[in-house]
């Protein structure tokens, strides 16, 4: 499953999902790397919902994907300007929940901009993010609208932490209910590295 090649998602929704260091940004990467080099990258919009790298516990957390590459320079890239870690920086429910709130604020407009504008080619990098907030049809509007739809997203034990808000819980479910308008879905397991 995670041999698959570009070529091979093309006119497909797919979904890669998997704990922290399972390698969803990388293996999402390869196959936007392999999408731009067969000639695509006028089709593409990459939309990067995730924060910036942080380590914790030994793990590398988050990670835009031009944190990784200068790729995003020949497609198109949307991502806001500050994405919060909600459950890294909290330091009480209510303030969990407002950076999930302030996360939805800042990813709301892209996702709108990609809808009124949209390409064939849609990716989007850690929407997890996204989905903390209980939020689901613009992301589900995002991969009927492209016709080909490449998205990976936290599906972990990692941050069960959330000082009893449900975030944890939402997120997960909204990822498994993203998961059941899927044509492939790709589950990895922690590998050692992001």
């Amino acid at each position: 499953m995670l041999d698959k090649k570009f070529t091979e998602l093309l006119g497909k929704k797919a979904l890669i999902m998997g704990d922290v260091g399972a390698g969803k940004t990388r293996l999402t990467l390869r196959l936007l790397t392999e999408a731009v080099n067969l000639g695509y990258a006028r089709e593409i919009t990459l939309i990067d919902m995730a924060p910036a790298t942080v380590i914790r516990e030994g793990r590398k957390v988050g990670g835009k994907i031009r944190e990784f590459t200068d790729i995003v320079k020949r497609i198109r890239y949307l991502t806001p300007q500050i994405v919060e870690t909600p459950r890294l920086s909290a330091h009480s429910s209510d303030e969990l929940l407002q950076l999930v709130k302030t996360n939805k604020e800042r990813i709301d407009p892209l996702l709108k901009e990609y809808l009124e504008n949209p390409t064939k080619i849609a990716f989007i990098n850690d929407m997890s993010m996204y989905f903390q907030s209980g939020a689901f049809d613009l992301i589900l509007s995002v991969s009927r609208k492209a016709d080909t739809f490449v998205a990976n997203g936290y599906y972990g034990k990692f941050f069960a932490f959330d000082f009893g808000t449900g975030v944890s819980k939402i997120e997960r479910d909204l990822m498994d209910k993203l998961a059941q308008y899927m044509d492939i879905v790709m589950r990895i397991e922690r590998s050692g590295s992001k």
